[in-house]
């Protein structure tokens, strides 16, 4: 088998071109950003010998797909990734311009560095490095989409239409990452949830608190009690009705709690939830984050502490983000949840819950064949390289893990492939910051999995 040796200055150069495209879906604003970061890709595939087709979406932003067929019996392997990014929000908030690639500290910094134009570039280096080998052994489609920070709507649309455009029987989904730089690392699992907004009302108007305060039912406090019955004295989610859900366990990797800690930046002296930091801990930051179902408030409305006057408001909302495990049926748990706020609301104020944006999870079985041998040339890939950078100490055996994120294609994908084998991994690791101001990558990352996934078409066929 071939040694593959990756081109970092090439890496750079390819997302540094990507990253220079501002490329939100769905921003008026910017649809020329959008649509110059499709022609990039659409150009980059092409340069790399493949077929590219356009397949514009119910939602405007075009899938990209290319093809290349080496023969009739060899399987067919498909390559996703996606070029649309989430805002970057406040320029003046980065430490640099979040459109120039730049590095510091032996990391890439700039929108989509990680999140997903880097998996693009890494999907670009793999060819590279497959084709100096030979070419692979498989049929290959590489799918790019534009929308799936909006949730994916439109390539989901698309393979319903068209399902022939993406049949496959090996799937490999770039945008996911490893638990640390040099870490090689297989997802298996992702979260389904749904989006529920609550709504408490107790009066027809807004009445003086010094006249009325104390009998006037508050309901700024009526749902603030609500939601406090969502968590138990250690912070664990308690929703009614959802039984031994509440206290599953992960199998996988456990997800240790000074990791998590600081992965998720929690101050100093601030516990995490649940009994995990003990010496004798029952449960692991794994179990709650990738086994149970999660409840987050992420939105909170009534009347801001700067426009605070002595009144007490006639209604209070709140918009919360539902999390399931992989297996759970996501609208069966919405449902309960809708129920569990209904029963705990007190006083008889008037509560309303609409559900909505519900999601399946997804899982896939590591020991498959095609996914074991993923796997397989992930370890290959970094223990090959152990020690080349001294900034990457991380241990070079493969872990498997969850992922608390929801990516509806996922599921799109399984039902109608169901005997495709469905792999995700990716460049990201737990410092990339996606989604926030100073979004980075460590170019190791792009470097060894890119390898990992020419060894992997060199050997597929084989399987």
């Amino acid at each position: 088998m071939s040694t593959f040796e990756p081109n970092r200055e090439r890496i750079f150069n390819d997302l540094s071109a990507l990253v220079s495209f501002n490329s939100p879906h769905s921003v008026p604003d910017l649809a020329d950003q959008h649509a110059a970061a499709a022609d990039w890709v659409a150009a980059a595939l092409a340069e790399r010998g493949l077929e590219v087709e356009r397949h514009a979406t119910v939602d405007k932003a075009d899938a990209i797909i290319g093809r290349r067929h080496v023969s009739d019996g060899a399987p067919t392997v498909l390559l996703y990734s996606h070029y649309d990014v989430v805002p970057a929000g406040d320029p003046a908030a980065w430490t640099a311009d979040p459109f120039t690639l730049t590095e510091r500290d032996g990391r890439w910094y700039g929108r989509g560095a990680a999140d997903c134009k880097g998996n693009v570039a890494m999907h670009l280096e793999a060819l590279r490095l497959i084709d100096a080998a030979g070419g692979p052994s498989s049929n290959l489609i590489v799918l790019v989409e534009g929308s799936e920070e909006l949730g994916g709507g439109g390539l989901e649309k698309l393979i319903q239409d068209k399902p022939g455009l993406f049949e496959a029987d090996i799937i490999l989904i770039a945008d996911s990452g490893n638990v640390a730089v040099g870490t090689p690392t297989l997802t298996t699992a992702l979260r389904g949830g749904a989006q529920l907004k609550v709504t408490v009302e107790t009066l027809r108007g807004a009445i003086h608190s010094g006249t009325f305060g104390g009998p006037a039912p508050d309901p700024v406090a009526a749902l603030i009690r609500t939601l406090d019955s969502l968590r138990d004295a250690s912070g664990r989610t308690t929703i009614d009705g959802l039984g031994d859900a509440l206290t599953a366990t992960w199998p996988g990797q456990p997800y240790d709690a000074a990791a998590f800690r600081s992965d998720a930046g929690v101050l100093d002296g601030v516990s995490l939830m649940g009994d995990i930091e003990s010496a004798a801990p029952s449960e692991n930051a794994a179990d709650m984050v990738w086994a149970r179902p999660a409840v987050t408030i992420i939105g909170f409305t009534s009347t801001p502490v700067s426009e605070a006057v002595n009144a007490i408001v006639p209604r209070a909302e709140a918009q919360l983000n539902l999390r399931v495990p992989a297996g759970m049926d996501p609208a069966a748990a919405a449902e309960a949840l809708k129920q569990h706020l209904i029963a705990h609301t007190p006083w008889g104020a008037k509560v309303n819950v609409e559900i909505f944006d519900i999601n399946h999870g997804f899982s896939t079985d590591p020991s498959r064949p095609a996914i074991a041998l993923l796997g397989e040339c992930l370890q290959e890939a970094y223990q090959e390289a152990a020690g080349s950078d001294p900034a990457v100490s991380a241990s070079t055996d493969l872990v498997t893990v969850g992922s608390g994120g929801s990516i509806p294609l996922t599921a799109t994908l399984q039902e109608h492939f169901p005997d495709a084998a469905i792999a995700m991994y990716g460049v990201e690791d737990n410092n990339a910051g996606i989604h926030s101001v100073d979004e980075s990558v460590h170019p190791y990352e792009i470097e060894r999995v890119a390898v990992a996934e020419a060894k992997f078409l060199q050997r597929v066929a084989s399987l």
